[in-house]
């Protein structure tokens, strides 16, 4: 198989570039293949950024994942803190490290990955860097725009507030489980809120919100800490999948624990506030609303702390440091 050795740098630019051009936004004046790319950010609109990596041995192992898995969740990571702030995906830039022993095939298979996310979410690749590194990283930064003044943040949570969740929790965290116990191939990927976000952010009553990567827990006490406040959590209401349960004890784990605590979930926690008087939507009116399930699950208060979880409140999110 050939490897990047053998291709070499600017044939390998050159097969990113033929690739990545079949996606074309009007957002995008200038993309591959200058210096840097030139983006027209439209009337009345805030840019967004944000970046993240998946780190060979810290985010994956090529044993247990498809490149195009790979490329996949690369990009979703980092869809998903554009629909935390309730902004539009306009693209994003690819800083690509690898052994030289890589394979094509890898190669090709993670970026058929990353662009067909990058399409479907209508995010085109728009530059990068490529480099040599003893083990493989994709370092993603992604550009969006949010109607400005109405980006979502972490610090808007107020006393009263209503804490919600799309979707179900824990999925993410049983799969990488089951993955790591039986050595298969790890198939579950989230989806990213895009749409979801974007409708949260033309609600008026819309408060705080953060997307779920490190854990429920975890996410929602960063949530607190910045807003200054403290929540009471249902535990009951805490949403998760089918067969969720029995999954979790076939592999005798805690199933509120991995459903608290395991992150890459990557759904939308967000609280709602009554406004003027006018009670906040049903769960059923936010789902339709939000074109995904939506579940209440506490309320904020203006007393710090986290209540209603428990000894399930002490465990730690994901952390790399």
């Amino acid at each position: 198989m050939t490897t990047l050795a053998e291709l070499g740098e600017f044939d390998l630019i050159a097969r990113i570039k033929a690739r990545a051009s079949r996606l074309h936004s009007r957002d995008v004046v200038v993309g591959i293949g200058d210096d840097a790319a030139v983006l027209r950010p439209r009337a009345n609109e805030d840019l967004v950024v944000s970046t993240d990596a998946l780190v060979e041995d810290v985010h994956f192992r090529w044993d247990n994942q498809s490149p195009a898995s790979l490329g996949r969740r690369a990009l979703l990571a980092n869809l998903s803190d554009l629909a935390a702030m309730g902004a539009r995906p306009v693209g994003f830039t690819l800083a690509l490290s690898a052994p030289t022993s890589l394979t094509l095939t890898r190669i090709d298979g993670m970026l058929g990955g990353l662009l067909r996310e990058a399409k479907a979410y209508g995010c085109p690749l728009i530059g990068g860097n490529l480099s040599r590194a003893k083990q493989t990283t994709m370092a993603i930064t992604v550009l969006g725009a949010v109607q400005r003044g109405r980006a979502l943040r972490r610090d808007t949570a107020q006393p009263g507030d209503a804490i919600c969740v799309t979707g179900t929790l824990g999925g993410a965290g049983l799969a990488l489980r089951k993955s790591g116990d039986s050595g298969s191939a790890l198939r579950h990927l989230p989806k990213a809120r895009v749409a979801a976000g974007r409708a949260l952010a033309r609600l008026k009553n819309a408060g705080a919100c953060i997307d779920i990567s490190d854990g429920f827990v975890s996410d929602l006490g960063h949530v607190l800490k910045a807003s200054g406040v403290g929540a009471e959590i249902d535990l009951s209401r805490i949403p998760t999948p089918r067969a969720f349960a029995r999954g979790c004890e076939q592999l005798g784990l805690d199933a509120t624990k991995i459903a608290l605590h395991a992150g890459e979930d990557y759904e939308l926690l967000f609280t709602l506030r009554s406004l003027n008087g006018v009670r906040r939507p049903s769960e059923a009116a936010l789902s339709k609303r939000l074109g995904v399930q939506v579940t209440e699950v506490g309320r904020v208060e203006k007393a710090r702390g986290l209540r209603g979880l428990g000894a399930s409140s002490s465990a730690a999110g994901f952390r790399h440091f």
